[in-house]
């Protein structure tokens, strides 16, 4: 794993990044950070980006917490986990302890938020989103779930680019996928 590299950091980041110690902080930082529903354009801002906005959607919170679990010497970790075309995907930031799995996450949902690390695999942190994905009819729609993505693979300029990040939406939404349900679990 390649170490964070620090000196990309304002001294303010630097400090919010030391702060935010525990992955259980970290959940709570996001948490008091508005949701971001920018109605002009769709946005997929860097860490950096979302700190000077001061708001975050699931995968900006997500690059975020993965970004301060890398300062803390943690790979920075993202799950996709891909709904049915009627709702919406979501990403979180993974992170192990004893050897199990949690996950940080930014959303309006309550039940789609922070996963103590109590998961043996990945497949079962996914699991445990499923019974809570649903739309408005009661219908769940989680469907598939991504193996962990590594952004250190990409480098770290996505920590503090001023630009979109859609290139690294894109290649985490087309990386490999497994399935939530069989054929015949969907069909009914």
């Amino acid at each position: 794993m390649k170490n964070f590299p620090v000196s990309i950091l304002e001294r303010g980041e630097l400090l919010l990044f030391r702060k935010l110690s525990l992955p259980r902080k970290i959940q709570d930082f996001l948490e008091r950070i508005p949701i971001n529903f920018d109605h002009k354009k769709d946005t997929c801002v860097s860490p950096r980006v979302m700190l000077k906005k001061n708001k975050a959607h699931c995968i900006e919170g997500a690059f975020f917490a993965a970004a301060v679990l890398w300062f803390q010497g943690n790979e920075p970790l993202l799950l996709d986990l891909q709904a049915t075309d009627d709702d919406y995907d979501h990403v979180v930031a993974l992170f192990r302890k004893n050897n199990l799995w949690g996950a940080i996450s930014k959303t309006n949902h309550a039940v789609l938020r922070y996963r103590e690390p109590i998961y043996k695999n990945i497949r079962e942190l996914a699991m445990s989103y499923f019974h809570e994905y649903f739309d408005n009819k009661g219908k769940k729609n989680l469907r598939t779930y991504s193996r962990p993505f590594n952004l250190a693979r990409l480098g770290a300029d996505w920590v503090t680019s001023g630009k979109d990040l859609w290139h690294i939406a894109e290649t985490l939404d087309s990386s490999p996928h497994f399935p939530i349900l069989t054929r015949s679990a969907v069909a009914g």
